[in-house]
């Protein structure tokens, strides 16, 4: 079992060493990129809140009219 368990570990070992070996490939996005990603994102998310919004609106005043 000992020896098992310590395959497991150089194992375990291998895999995060891997993970940080694909971590500093990684192009991160510079500050600027970052904050103008997530205005874009921010912006979009209430776009389409609103349209959801309005056409719920939409759907229960019809309904509302044919039930």
């Amino acid at each position: 079992m000992v020896v098992k368990a310590e395959g497991n570990k150089g194992k375990l070992k291998a895999y995060f060493k891997g993970v940080r070996s694909e971590l500093k490939k990684v192009i991160w996005p510079t500050r600027a990129e970052l904050l103008n990603y997530t205005a874009v994102v921010t912006v979009l998310s209430a776009v389409v809140s609103i349209v959801v919004y309005v056409l719920d609106l939409g759907i229960h005043g019809v309904l509302k009219i044919f039930i």
